[in-house]
Formats: structure tokens, C-alpha cells, sequence
């Protein structure tokens, strides 16, 4: 290959172009309308407009990446993560077009995809499974029935998607219809099928995974394990590698269960296998991710391999650059940055990005998809960056975590930081005692977060160098007395209304999906009565009051952060 049309935005796509050039390939960017002058834009070697707005116009568009790649000269496409990396029918087409497919042939990308013939798949090689529903069930009813003979907690899962996009679990059976519809809601949304399928929910479970890397001379290799237990909404926060505090047995088994898998599924390229370990040290096979992870940079940090590269190679018809996994190399911890609202329960916050200073030194890499003066998308998710440290221990690793998230800075939209300076001191995380699972934020970390997220209720200092003697001092002196407030203070402001309790507001700027309680319904306070998406992701909307509801915004309405949709009196 000589041109790579990389089918994907934000730091994915800057990752990708910086692998091209390493390799020595050119690269070619697309854009949305809201991507015009984004970072991945402005790096690859040239770019073209998709001439969208949404996901479905633009990195969706499977006729419009192919025009794109055969007007630029582009000789294959490397789809990223997310978006169409894990679609058979976009591989298909790539290769039916003429161009190289930077990722699994499209009949493993088929079958494992396929949650239910995933798990057919690996009952077959011997990898443990918890009790699941035979195929897609086909209406709420079908749930319930699980539910009642298995018992609960139950999960239900998007049958082809991935990253938590279409994963529902109920914890009481009088909210297992509406999470089944949500979840159809959902999988549709992002990866244009509905259908859902149904199993047991471990509770309090590890998220392990194995990275595997396969090229097409029958070389299946696993570069290891992953722990990816921190997660809010079902999607990933922080991971690391190697996974700590899990034994040799488990390790094992792990990592030849994914091998086993990859290699009876013809599986060709980067890919991972996901298992939930119970604290009973039960572990159980959970789906295989046909594409690239977020999390991949912690690999690359613990096997010395360049995985992107290593695809590009493989798509080449290269053999791998190894023969068998390389010795670990100490421990690798990443941390996603998005931008999120980790005061309002993690709510996704698009806007634009007036200050993005990354932290740097020994052990700190960052992969960025912004820059100061750049934007936060509303139609895309919500990731701007990760913060990857190593260490040769993960102790020193997480030192070096504490000291990069102490100087990273980003301002003009919310973002995860300060949960990531939370946990870091947490000792359920950091300490030798191991304790988080994949509901941990949402429960036992609840209450240390809400601290850590509550603004400072000291007014904001501003911050002036002065030299008293040659040495340089920081003064912290009140906005007012910096402007000289003193001689000309403005008229003071009048004070604010008291809000409405009775009106319904968007609490993010994104579409309103569906109205859940018909106009003029009585509803009590705290039930859900709408659902508002935004970068991907499904919120709903709680009656604030007991009341009738007077809806003021129809289904399928764009609404701004604030926006009144509804009063509840």
C-alpha cells in the first residue's frame, strides 16, 4: 500500500496518520462539516470534506469513504475504532472496491460481531460463558421470561455493536421493558441494528481482556492482558496492563481462551477478547472487540509492539514483527479525557476547547484528537484525549499519573479530570487491595467522587507575578481589585430568578429522543418521562415534581443545555 484513506475523526485519526508516517504510507483524512479545521484534518497529508452533519451522512456513509478513497488515490482504509471498524458490510465493500481492508476478513468480523454466534463460538473451544439467551430475543416479553428462570441481575446486549452502546442492566423486573426498548433504541443509533440478546449479569465483576494480533501467515499472538473495571454508563474511563492482582491460573486461561477463539474464527489483525472475572474468580467469556481499542496504547507501552503498524504490515501481507509475545515491560496505565461533566453524573459537555495544555516528562504520552481553540463536537463522542503513563512498576506508574493529571489543563468545557485525580488516591484503586469492579463509580466511589466534582466555594483568584527582592512571587488578588473595581465598579447585577421547579429542562445539548409519558400525564416525581442522545449516548429525563406534563419540544427536536422542554404543575 502506498495511500491509507483512514475512515474515522478525533485522536483515533491523528494516531493513525502518525503510524502511516512511521511506515511510510501517506495518509488521507475526512471530515465533517463540525471537523472542517479539526487536529486530524490539518495532520494527515490531505483531507476531504464528507459534506454532513450527522454520523449517518458522513463516517457512516459507506458510498462516500469509498468515493472519497478512489478520487484521492487512496490503495486502502484503515476504519480506526467505533463508527464502521467493526461493520462486514464496509469491509466488503473496501475490498470489493479494489482497496486493501486494514482490519479482520469480513466473515470473522461477521460471526464475532455476532454476540450470539460469538458465544456459540467460544462454548466450542472450551471458554467458560455464563447462562444466555440461544439468539436475539424478539420483544420485552422474552426478557421478562429470561429474567423470571434465570434470575436477576440480567443484561441486555446489542447482538452487533460494542463499547457499551446497547448494553442494558436491569436490576428489577418492572424496568426490564423499558431498558429493552432503550437498548433497541440505542443499537439502532449507533450501529444501525436493533436486535438484542440476553444473559446473566455478574455482579461487581473485573473487565479483563487479552490483546491479540494475527497476520495471514497463521500467526495468532497475545500481547497480554487488560484491566478495564473502571466504567461509568458501561463504557471505559481508565485501563491498564498488564491487569494486576490476578493470578497465574487465570492469566492462562485468559489468554488461551482468546487464542483459541481468534484462531478458530480465521481471525486476521488486531482484535480483543473481553471476559468478566467474578470476585468468586469465576471468569466468563463476555464478546471479542474486530477492530483496534481506545485502550491500545497501553499495550504498545508494555510489549515495545507498534499495533497500528503492525496492522499496516499485516494488511500488507507482511508477516508480524515477532514470533511470540515479547516480555512484558513494566506497567502502563490510560486515562480517557473526555468531555464530561463529572459533577452532573457524567453528562456529555460539547462546546469549545479554549485551553488544552497537555502534561509531558519522563513515562507521559498523550494522544490528543484537540488543541486549544478547537471544539468538541455534539454529534460525535465525547473523547478529545488520553493520558497514557508507564512505569516499571505500577506503583511508579501511578505516581507519575498523579503528577501528569496535576498539571494537565483544559478549560471551556467540562471534563473527566477530576475524577481521574480522584481515583488515583483512592485506596480501592491504588492500593494493594484491589477492590473496583465495572459498577464501582456508580456505587461504592459515589460519594468520594461528589466531593472531588464540587466547585471550590471560594471565589476564583486572579493569579499575578511579582519580584520582591529578585524572586519571583505569585499574588492571588479578587478579579475586582485586579481591574481596579475600586474607581470604576460596575453597576451590580440584579439578582437571579428563582428557577421554575415545576419546568422540564435538557440537562446537555443533544436531540430529544422520545417522550416516555404522554402529553397531560400525570407523573410522580423522579420518574423518567423523556430521553434526550447526545454523542451517541442516551440520558434520560426525570419529572422534576409530581404533576401533569405539558410537553413544549417534540420528539426528534435538537436542544440546547437548559433548554425548556416540558413543565411538570
Amino acid at each position: 500500500m502506498k495511500k491509507v484513506l483512514i475512515a474515522n475523526r478525533g485522536e483515533i485519526a491523528v494516531r493513525i496518520t502518525r503510524a502511516c508516517r512511521d511506515y511510510g504510507v501517506k495518509s488521507v483524512a475526512v471530515y465533517a462539516d463540525a471537523d472542517a479545521t479539526a487536529l486530524h484534518v490539518e495532520m494527515a497529508d490531505e483531507a476531504f470534506a464528507l459534506e454532513g452533519e450527522r454520523p449517518a451522512d458522513t463516517y457512516l456513509s459507506i458510498d462516500k469513504l469509498i468515493a472519497v478513497a478512489q478520487r484521492s488515490g487512496a490503495d486502502a482504509i484503515h476504519p480506526g475504532y467505533g463508527f464502521l471498524s467493526e461493520s462486514a458490510a464496509f469491509a466488503r465493500a473496501v475490498i470489493g472496491a479494489g482497496l486493501a481492508w486494514i482490519g479482520p476478513p469480513p466473515a470473522a468480523i461477521e460471526q464475532l460481531g455476532d454476540k450470539v454466534a460469538a458465544r456459540t463460538l467460544a462454548l466450542a473451544v472450551g471458554a467458560p460463558l455464563v447462562a444466555g439467551t440461544p439468539g436475539p430475543v424478539d420483544n420485552a416479553q422474552q426478557v421478562l421470561d429470561f429474567a423470571a428462570q434465570h434470575g436477576l441481575p440480567i443484561a441486555i446486549k446489542a447482538a452487533f455493536g460494542g463499547g457499551g452502546r446497547g448494553l442494558k442492566v436491569a436490576w428489577k423486573m418492572d424496568e426490564v421493558a423499558e431498558l429493552y426498548e432503550s437498548a433497541v433504541r440505542e443499537a439502532t443509533a449507533a450501529f444501525g441494528r436493533g436486535e438484542c440478546f440476553v444473559e446473566q449479569y455478574l455482579d461487581k465483576p473485573r473487565h479483563v481482556e487479552a490483546q491479540v494480533i494475527a497476520d495471514t501467515q497463521g500467526h495468532v499472538v497475545v500481547l497480554g492482558t487488560r484491566d478495564c473495571s473502571l466504567q461509568r454508563r458501561n463504557q471505559k474511563l481508565v485501563e491498564e496492563a498488564p491487569a494486576p492482582f490476578i493470578t497465574n491460573d487465570q492469566n492462562q486461561r485468559i489468554v488461551e481462551a482468546a487464542e483459541a477463539i481468534c484462531r478458530k474464527a480465521g481471525y486476521v489483525g488486531a482484535g480483543t477478547v473481553e471476559f468478566l472475572l467474578s470476585r468468586s474468580g469465576a471468569i466468563s467469556f463476555l464478546e471479542v472487540n474486530t477492530r483496534l481499542q481506545v485502550e491500545h496504547p497501553v499495550t504498545e507501552l508494555t510489549s515495545g509492539v507498534d499495533l497500528v503498524v503492525e496492522q499496516l504490515r499485516v494488511a500488507d501481507g507482511l508477516p508480524l514483527s515477532f514470533d511470540k509475545a515479547p516480555a512484558t515491560i513494566g506497567h502502563a496505565i490510560e486515562f480517557r479525557i473526555n468531555a464530561e461533566d463529572v459533577g452532573r453524573g457524567f453528562l456529555p459537555a460539547p462546546g469549545p476547547v479554549t485551553r488544552f495544555e497537555p502534561p509531558s516528562g519522563p513515562g507521559v504520552r498523550v494522544d490528543a484528537g484537540v488543541r486549544s481553540g478547537g471544539q468538541v463536537a455534539a454529534q460525535f463522542d465525547s473523547l478529545m484525549a488520553k493520558l497514557v503513563v508507564h512505569g516499571a512498576t505500577r506503583e511508579q506508574a501511578l505516581a507519575r499519573a498523579r503528577r501528569a493529571l496535576a498539571e494537565f489543563r483544559i478549560d471551556g468545557v467540562p471534563t473527566v479530570l477530576p475524577f481521574h485525580r480522584a481515583v488515583v488516591e483512592a485506596p480501592a484503586f491504588a492500593g494493594s487491595d484491589f477492590q473496583v469492579h465495572t459498577r464501582w463509580i456508580e456505587t461504592e466511589f459515589r460519594e468520594p467522587l461528589a466531593a472531588a466534582a464540587r466547585p471550590d466555594p471560594v471565589p476564583t483568584l486572579r493569579r499575578v507575578a511579582v519580584e520582591i527582592d529578585g524572586r519571583r512571587v505569585m499574588l492571588g488578588l479578587p478579579p475586582d481589585l485586579l481591574l481596579g473595581a475600586a474607581t470604576a465598579a460596575p453597576a451590580a447585577a440584579p439578582a437571579a430568578e428563582e428557577a421554575d421547579p415545576s419546568t422540564v429542562l435538557a440537562p446537555m445539548s443533544g436531540t430529544l429522543l422520545a417522550w416516555l409519558a404522554e402529553d397531560g400525564a400525570t407523573v410522580a416525581a423522579g420518574e423518567p418521562i423523556a430521553v434526550i442522545e447526545a454523542m451517541k449516548m442516551e440520558t434520560q429525563i426525570l419529572a422534576p415534581q409530581a404533576g401533569r406534563l405539558q410537553r413544549r419540544a417534540e420528539a426528534g427536536a435538537h436542544c440546547g443545555s437548559g433548554t425548556a422542554i416540558g413543565r411538570v404543575s
